[in-house]
C-alpha cells in the first residue's frame, strides 16, 4: 500500500491554503503574500518571528495590566503600548486582506476572525469603556506560534490521532454511557444512604459527588460520614482508575492498528503464518527542501 510522506502532505496543505484564499499571480501583491502567508523566504521568516514577538509582548502587557499594583504604577505606559500594538495589528490585518484574491474568505476564516477580534476591542473600548475586558481575547493570537514551528509537517500524526478517535467513537460512546449509568446509580444510592443531613441534599448533588470522586478529583466539599457511605466512596475511587485506563487503551489500540501513516496495518501473523516471509514495501520517498519549494511553485502556477 502506497502512503504519502509528511513532507508531501505539507506541500499539499500549503497548496490547498493558497487555493483557498487565492494567491496573486504577480506584482507587489504576490510578493506581499509570500512574506505574510509563507515562511520559505528570509523575509517571510523574519515577518513571522517579528509578529510572534509583537503578539507575546501584547499578551504580556494584557496580563500585567490585570495586576492592580502594576496597573497603578505604569497604567499610562500600558495604554500607549496597547495603541501601538493595535496599530501594528491593524496594518497586518489590512495587509493580509490586500494581498489575497479572496479577502472575504480570509476574513471569515478562523485566523481572520482572530485577527479582527485582536484589534477590534481596543477601538470598541474607546467608545464603550465597559468593553475593555474584550482585549483579553488577544491571547488567542498565540495560536499563530504553530505556523512558526511548522507543525503542519506533523499533520500526518494529527490526522492519525483524529482517525483513531473517530474509529473508536462507538466504543468510547458505549463506555461513556456506562460511566453515566454508574454515577447515576451510585449517586442515587449515596443520596439514600447519607441524605441531606450530611450535605447530599438532592440526587444531582450526589451525582456531582460521584463524578468528582470517580474522576479521582475529590474536592472535599462533600464527604460521606457513615460507614456504608465510605464503602461506596471506596468503590467509586477504585472505579476511577478504570475510567482513566479504558479510553486510553481503546484509542492506543486503534492507533497501533492503523500505524504511523494512518493506514490500516495487517494483523501480525501467528503460528505457521509467522514462518512465511513478509512482503517488502518500498519506504515512502521524502522530498528535499529544494524539491518541496519547486513543488509549491509548480502547484501555484497551475
Amino acid at each position: 500500500m502506497k502512503t504519502s510522506s509528511p513532507s508531501t502532505n505539507a506541500v499539499a496543505d500549503a497548496a490547498a491554503s493558497d487555493a483557498r484564499f487565492g494567491k496573486p499571480g504577480c506584482g507587489w501583491r504576490r510578493a506581499l503574500f509570500s512574506v505574510i502567508f509563507e515562511s520559505e523566504s528570509r523575509a517571510g521568516r523574519w515577518f513571522d518571528l517579528a509578529l510572534i514577538a509583537v503578539i507575546v509582548a501584547s499578551v504580556s502587557v494584557v496580563v500585567l495590566d490585570s495586576v492592580q499594583p502594576v496597573r497603578e504604577r505604569v497604567g499610562a505606559v500600558f495604554g500607549v503600548l496597547e495603541w501601538i500594538f493595535t496599530a501594528l495589528f491593524t496594518l497586518e490585518y489590512i495587509g493580509r486582506l490586500a494581498c489575497v484574491n479572496r479577502p472575504l474568505r480570509y476574513a471569515a476564516s478562523f485566523y481572520g476572525v482572530i485577527d479582527l477580534l485582536a484589534l477590534l476591542p481596543t477601538f470598541l473600548a474607546t467608545f464603550t469603556p465597559e468593553l475593555a475586558y474584550l482585549i483579553d481575547v488577544r491571547v488567542l493570537r498565540l495560536l499563530r506560534v504553530f505556523r512558526i514551528f511548522k507543525l503542519s509537517r506533523y499533520s500526518v500524526e494529527y490526522r492519525a490521532l483524529a482517525s483513531a478517535v473517530a474509529a473508536s467513537r462507538r466504543k468510547i460512546t458505549v463506555f461513556v454511557g456506562f460511566v453515566m449509568l454508574v454515577v447515576l446509580v451510585m449517586g442515587t444510592l449515596m443520596y439514600v444512604v447519607e441524605g441531606p443531613a450530611h450535605g447530599f441534599t438532592s440526587i444531582p448533588v450526589a451525582v456531582y459527588w460521584a463524578i468528582s470522586t470517580m474522576a479521582t478529583v475529590g474536592f472535599g466539599d462533600l464527604v460521606p460520614k457513615t460507614d456504608v457511605g465510605r464503602a461506596i466512596a471506596s468503590v467509586m475511587m477504585l472505579l476511577g482508575w478504570g475510567v482513566l485506563a479504558v479510553p486510553t487503551g481503546i484509542v492506543t489500540a486503534e492507533m497501533a492498528r492503523r500505524g504511523p501513516d494512518d493506514a490500516l496495518q495487517p494483523l501480525a501473523p501467528r503460528g505457521v503464518l509467522a514462518l512465511t516471509r513478509p512482503e517488502t514495501r518500498e519506504p515512502p520517498r521524502r522530498l528535499s527542501p529544494a524539491a518541496r519549494r519547486r513543488a509549491l511553485r509548480d502547484r501555484a502556477r497551475t
